[in-house]
């Protein structure tokens, strides 16, 4: 998934847009995890003065908020001074809200040494010049090089400064944009090769995309400019994306990269959303939260890694076919068999964002030669409980997976996991020249350093929080109730079904079983991943109680007929929403959840016509 677009489409999306209207992870159970997630993630010890981060990490590890507010921070990365460089975006991802003043790239310096950024400096384009900022950010030869719109550009430092004094250079230009995926995060290696990330537009390919059993494009054309990662030359400036410098191919979102001794580079892969909802007569509504895994994968020159024709299947640990190309809900192997599977694999849908490898030795030996993943947070489990939101720490030996997979920061949502509760979503990781490990928010904007003081066991010893499995149940979080913040415990929503008009023709029994729809209690509905719990809106779906309506003339009837034939091309979001949303309602259901939907966006209104 990215939503990510950490970045992925959603599924009841257009529901708001009514209103708006518009072993991989290796064998671990979540038994091991609820087992010793409470030593692992315990008070922090009195080595961490100044920890205010609110997470939950290993023994002897502290964290402090390093800066705060500084937009949606997307990727970052650590010079040899140890100055932090942020990408920061903007854009309908966000709402369309304002970005700070100044450029949307941001230079933090701890100059006291007290584990915060005491200077901070935008420079680059600005929204007034027309630039929305981007994800990807990477540093080589003393430049920073960033993505912004359609390029990657490079700025030079002057000797002892932390930010430019010219304008950029254009190091690659045409960079495709739109669809699903128009971030373009990238990594540059010792001898200056840049390994773009040339996410896909659609989720599989389909003829149309995210559609009720549409079957997918064969040839697959996408592939041509899209679904890998593209190589070019950070030493050269004007080159132009051409499908000529594909590096690797089959690779849905490849938005983490981790470069490695050797010359090996590992990549994340979002994995696919919707298997029942676009195909809910070959998969049951669980496994729209199991399937598939998200993946650790290592690049090869001319690898092909099975989108859209494959996803990884945990449950099976291969790659099987996708149903859009003749799956038959993951028996049939076929040419998946000739793909290059993962080397890791983890739980379905937690979008790894970005990634880090750890070459430094702050850290105890467990941490050395492995890699840690951003987990921005899943959307699509809805409606199960969401999952991810988190940092977690993959043991590599050379080119495979050698252990489980741990759970290495936690937290960063407070009380709820999910997308419109979540206070804070990790997005990018990054290794100071000091070994500090770096970690990026993209909703409010914060900067977490977390650094290792050696009060914690090392080694078999240490006390550390498994990944849940990747074949747990959709309900099972893998986390002991002992170990949540207080109060964490979901929340009653606020818009509640005996408080909200009646459309007339419809019944205050309509209304309450809409509302029951809606939280996924009945129809196997999932929007409350887009909307929200209490419908208020997300990052990916609007306010259903606002009552702006682009899509019908928001009546009763109006609203019934948009949920019943989805939307296509959305005016304000970049995802369609399928028919139904993607859940399998009856008339009765759907009658009803369009009820609850009219009366979100009624309430304050006169009073609508008595109920029968």
């Amino acid at each position: 998934m990215s939503h990510s677009l950490d970045n992925r489409s959603c599924p009841i999306t257009a529901l708001g847009l009514i209103a708006a209207l518009g072993a991989l992870c290796i064998g671990s159970s979540s038994a091991s995890a609820q087992s010793n997630i409470g030593s692992a993630a315990g008070p922090k010890p009195a080595t961490c003065p100044g920890d205010d981060s609110g997470l939950r990490l290993p023994a002897g590890f502290c964290a402090t908020i390093f800066a705060d507010r500084i937009g949606h921070a997307r990727h970052l990365v650590v010079s040899p001074e140890g100055v932090v460089y942020v990408n920061t975006w903007s854009g309908r991802y966000y709402g369309n809200d304002m970005p700070p003043a100044g450029g949307f790239l941001v230079a933090l310096q701890d100059a006291s040494g007290k584990g915060k950024a005491d200077i901070s400096r935008r420079f680059g384009e600005t929204a007034a010049g027309g630039g929305a900022g981007g994800t990807g950010i990477g540093m080589y030869k003393g430049a920073i090089f960033a993505e912004i719109n359609d390029r990657i550009v490079k700025y030079d430092l002057p000797i002892g400064a932390i930010v430019p004094k010219d304008p950029p250079q254009t190091v690659v230009s045409g960079l495709p944009l739109g669809g699903d995926h128009p971030m373009h995060p990238f990594a540059i290696d010792a001898d200056g090769f840049m390994y773009v990330d040339v996410g896909t537009a659609t989720n599989s390919c389909q003829s149309k995309n995210r559609a009720l059993n549409s079957r997918g494009a064969d040839p697959c054309t996408e592939l041509e400019t899209r679904g890998g990662v593209w190589r070019y030359d950070a030493n050269k400036t004007h080159q132009v994306f051409s499908p000529a410098d594909r590096f690797a191919t089959g690779i849905r979102n490849a938005e983490g990269f981790g470069v490695a001794a050797g010359h090996r580079l590992f990549a994340t892969q979002h994995g696919r959303d919707q298997l029942h909802s676009s195909w809910p007569d070959l998969y049951k509504a669980d496994e729209e939260a199991t399937l598939p895994s998200e993946e650790l994968l290592e690049l090869k020159q001319g690898g092909d890694y099975g989108w859209p024709r494959c996803y990884y299947d945990p449950f099976q640990s291969k790659l099987v076919l996708a149903p859009e190309y003749g799956g038959d809900g993951g028996k049939k192997v076929g040419a998946c068999a000739e793909k290059i599977p993962p080397v890791a694999a983890f739980p379905a849908h937690w979008a790894p964002n970005g990634m880090a490898y750890y070459d430094k030795t702050q850290f105890p030996a467990r941490y050395h030669g492995g890699v840690f993943i951003a987990f921005h947070g899943s959307w699509n489990r809805a409606p199960f409980p969401q999952n991810g939101y988190n940092v977690v720490f993959q043991p590599l030996a050379g080119d495979r997976a050698s252990g489980k997979c741990e759970i290495f920061a936690d937290g960063f949502a407070g009380e709820t996991k999910s997308p419109d509760r979540a206070l804070h979503r990790p997005s990018g990781v990054a290794v100071g020249p000091d070994g500090s490990l770096y970690v990026s928010d993209d909703v409010r904007g914060r900067i977490y350093r977390i650094v290792y003081r050696g009060a914690g066991a090392e080694g078999r010893d240490a006390k550390i929080t498994p990944c849940p499995s990747t074949t747990a149940p959709a309900d099972d979080t893998g986390v002991a109730e002992s170990s949540l913040p207080q109060g964490s415990e979901p929340k009653v929503p606020a818009a509640s079904a005996a408080d909200l008009p009646v459309p007339e023709g419809a019944t205050k029994e309509m209304v309450a079983l809409g509302d029951r729809i809606y939280h996924g209690q009945v129809g196997g509905a999932a929007c409350t991943g887009c909307h929200g719990a209490d419908a208020t809106g997300t990052p990916l779906g609007p306010n259903l109680a606002d009552p702006q309506w682009r899509w019908s003339d928001g009546s009763y009837a109006g609203i019934a007929k948009t949920i019943a034939e989805g939307v296509a091309q959305p005016k304000q979001y970049r995802s369609p929403m399928p028919p139904m949303g993607g859940a399998q309602l009856n008339a009765d259901e759907l009658s009803a959840v369009a009820a609850y939907v009219w009366g979100l966006s009624h309430r304050g209104a006169a009073a609508a016509s008595p109920t029968h």
